[in-house]
């Protein structure tokens, strides 16, 4: 009897607990430094979760060794809903390029939602005599070894992408990997490499000023930004690349507080005003269950880790 009365009041004081959540201010750390998908991403949802939720969201960026001085730091915290973190693609891909790592992503985290998928953009300098990707495929095949392909480094969400292009295509392109993104676009703007695969919103005012040639996005479906330009999927059957953006918490972290968090995000998601914020970047909401982001992670996961073995990417 006394066992049957205390398991009863588990869930009882999960639901209070819940009802309670946040009595105080939460953090959530962003893995990577201010500006670019992932900061913009979490000042946005963070906003309209201290307006929703009567408790400062505050926003904290801690980059470092491609995400996973962040992404330990929250693995590390207390199970409480009070450090949150806004993961994104690296979490998958560096779950295979780093083989020592001190944690399992997907075993030490508890998915709490999805927020948004954002393309990559296939751009080119002006100067290379190509307009489609199918020009560009037959260009790189009658050039192999001579096309230069910029990325943010070894093992970035751009250099991964190209990999990926490089293996449905057959092509042969030299990665060329700077220290972030900007450096490789300048680069690409100045014509001394080819090809660049980097997050929309990188390039986007340098695209709409013709400093830049867009071929395609690396999503399913085009850019409301840039409905012109096409998909790579329209090309090469079966390509998608996107990357993707959402909130974890340490394992352990109580359900009740996960499903808060998760209720809350998604009508956050379907506000027109947050829609219209992430299609500004070029981004698409990404609603869902706590589950379907799991499903997510799982899957990229999966995905990344075999362009990454099949490439042999390696870190500096």
């Amino acid at each position: 009897m006394h066992w049957s009365i205390g398991a009863a009041a588990i869930p009882a004081a999960q639901t209070a607990w819940a009802q309670a959540y946040p009595a105080r201010p939460v953090r959530v750390i962003v893995p990577v430094a201010a500006g670019g998908a992932n900061d913009v991403t979490a000042r946005i949802v963070g906003q309209w979760l201290s307006e929703h939720l009567g408790q400062q969201f505050v926003v904290e960026n801690r980059p470092g060794a491609a995400t996973n001085v962040g992404t330990e730091a929250v693995i590390r915290a207390s199970a409480d809903g009070y450090t949150l973190l806004i993961a994104g693609s690296n979490a998958a891909i560096n779950a295979t390029l780093f083989p020592n790592l001190n944690f399992n992503f997907i075993r030490d985290t508890v998915p709490i939602a999805s927020i948004v998928r954002v393309p990559q953009l296939m751009q080119v300098t002006p100067s290379l005599p190509v307009k489609t990707v199918p020009e560009f495929i037959a260009y790189a095949k009658a050039n192999p070894g001579k096309v230069a392909m910029g990325s943010g480094g070894n093992g970035s969400p751009a250099h991964v992408v190209g990999e990926y292009f490089k293996q449905m295509t057959g092509t042969n392109l030299i990665h060329v990997p700077y220290r972030g993104a900007a450096p490789a676009v300048a680069d690409l703007i100045g014509g001394q490499i080819h090809v660049a695969f980097t997050e929309l919103a990188t390039s986007l005012g340098h695209i709409k000023s013709g400093q830049l040639r867009a071929l395609a996005v690396t999503t399913t479906t085009r850019a409301e930004v840039l409905p012109d330009v096409p998909t790579m999927n329209e090309f090469i059957p079966g390509f998608e690349a996107s990357q993707w953006i959402g909130l974890v918490a340490p394992k352990g972290t109580p359900a009740t507080i996960v499903e808060k968090l998760n209720s809350s995000i998604n009508a956050a998601l379907a506000d027109p005003k947050i829609k219209a914020r992430f299609a500004d970047l070029g981004g698409t909401v990404l609603p869902g269950s706590s589950d379907d982001f799991g499903k997510l992670i799982r899957e990229e996961t999966d995905k990344w880790g075999k362009v990454i073995r099949a490439a042999n990417i390696k870190v500096e």
